[in-house]
């Protein structure tokens, strides 16, 4: 029949850690105790409903970096333009919860014809 389909990452986890674990938390889904069952992992499981999120939380800016990359063709364009919108992002930005929504458009006004001007003159 084989192994679970969790049973392979997990094994790879154990070897680059070189030990196990007296706890592991996962989240719901149930082929992660079957797997622990197949590798003879005697570590206790808590397994349930939002008990991994501070793992899931930890992957967030990985995941934010990688949903940006998806519409380009290679991480080297992605990176020219990420590093020139930064640029430009950072210059612009402004704490808006600092300033009143009057105060707001009259800045982001003078911004955009900055920017304008900025970029005819390229």
């Amino acid at each position: 029949m084989g192994e679970p389909p969790g049973a392979a990452p997990v094994r790879k986890r154990l070897k680059e850690y070189g030990f196990a674990p007296t706890q592991v938390t996962t989240g719901e889904l149930r082929s992660y105790g079957a797997a622990f069952h197949e590798i003879r992992l005697s570590a206790r499981h808590e397994q349930g409903h939002r008990k991994n999120n501070r793992a899931e939380v930890s992957h967030q800016p990985l995941r934010r970096r990688e949903r940006k990359m998806q519409r380009f063709r290679s991480s080297s364009s992605a990176q020219r333009s990420v590093s020139l919108y930064s640029a430009v992002y950072h210059t612009f930005d402004l704490q808006r919860h600092l300033i009143s929504r009057r105060t707001l458009r009259t800045v982001r006004a003078q911004a955009m014809v900055d920017w304008q001007a900025a970029t005819v003159a390229t």
